[in-house]
């Protein structure tokens, strides 16, 4: 439990409740997402793991920093998703320029490989490549990895693809060679 007494699991039901109807790109539930993101964080402390939980809480629902403090979310789970909130970011156009800026936090980066790791399994950009033919896959994911593979020890990424695409981790070993 974090200090502040919210918990991870209040964490999780509050993503639940809070992304109930959303669908993902591929028609998917929503939360399917934040539930991988949230679970591929289990190996670390709490603030983390509740961080991963509302990792897009502040992008794509209507709750606010207020309403996070006002339930009991720390003031550190909270700079972690502002971190990782592109909409927050000085320019959120540039994609870029935002994954420098989470990797100059280490616990924002976890999170963000965490995320990256999920929206990269290959089933699903297969199902994206298939749905649009017509469209190149975005290589913005690829090209985040290496920025934030080289912000944290690559024990911690290895905790984090072992739960969530074990299929990056021969890219992990490659850039650690």
């Amino acid at each position: 439990m974090s200090a502040s007494g919210f918990t991870v699991e209040t964490a999780r039901v509050l993503a639940e409740v809070a992304h109930n109807r959303q669908k993902d790109k591929l028609k998917r539930p929503y939360v399917e997402h934040v539930f991988a993101v949230g679970d591929a964080l289990a190996d670390f402390d709490d603030d983390i793991r509740i961080a991963g939980y509302l990792h897009d809480i502040a992008e794509d629902t209507p709750i606010t920093r207020q309403a996070l403090e006002d339930m009991g979310v720390s003031e550190r789970a909270i700079g972690i998703i502002e971190r990782v909130t592109r909409r927050l970011h000085d320019n959120p156009d540039d994609y870029a320029a935002g994954i420098r800026f989470v990797a100059e936090d280490h616990d924002a980066t976890l999170v963000k490989i965490a995320d990256n790791a999920h929206n990269s399994l290959p089933e699903r950009v297969q199902a994206l490549a298939e749905k649009w033919p017509d469209k190149a896959p975005n290589p913005r994911y690829a090209e985040a990895r290496p920025v934030l593979y080289r912000a944290v020890p690559k024990e911690e990424i290895r905790l984090i693809l072992e739960r969530v695409n074990p299929h990056l981790l021969p890219e992990l070993d490659e850039l650690a060679d």
